[in-house]
């Protein structure tokens, strides 16, 4: 899995994979020399059901986590968080999580995990509990997906506004 691939890239890289697979073991059942193998009970695991509530973003984590969970909820449920009391779908964000020196002087170091850093041109930075993500197409909840230049061109964001995990 790439740095920057979403759960849609890997579906779609594992439909490939398992219909390749699919031929070779349906031909090894049909000329009698397919082998079953038994499942390991205790290496079970228990994915539960994604609900949307799941896509809530935790901005304490780690920018790597953080970022990780958007590529990871996309295409659904989507990672989102609250600002200014209104619900923003953040979709794509920056593999190169960005560390300090990527971020106007003295920012990063004290600002509140949520706090956009930086809202400029194409730039939408936001703190992380650990370093800071680059968002790089964020869509306003009934709208339709934005880079951050058109976003940013109709939204009123701004360095020090905050991100939350509720409205």
């Amino acid at each position: 899995i790439g740095p920057d691939e979403t759960s849609d890239d890997v579906e779609r890289d594992l439909a490939r994979l398992g219909a390749r697979l699919l031929v070779t073991v349906v031909g090894q059942i049909a000329g009698g020399a397919g082998q079953e193998t038994a499942q390991d009970e205790s290496a079970v695991t228990y994915a539960h059901r994604l609900t949307k509530d799941d896509g809530v973003i935790d901005w304490s984590w780690p920018a790597a986590r953080v970022h990780n969970l958007i590529r990871g909820l996309h295409p659904w449920p989507h990672a989102f968080s609250f600002l200014h009391g209104t619900r923003f779908i953040l979709r794509r964000s920056a593999t190169d999580v960005v560390s300090a020196t990527d971020v106007a002087p003295g920012r990063l170091g004290s600002a509140t995990p949520g706090t956009i850093l930086e809202a400029d041109g194409d730039r939408l930075i936001i703190a992380t509990g650990e370093g800071a993500v680059r968002i790089l197409e964020i869509q306003a909840e009934g709208k339709r997906p934005m880079a951050p230049r058109e976003f940013l061109a109709g939204h009123r964001l701004s360095a020090g506004d905050r991100f939350t995990s509720a409205p």
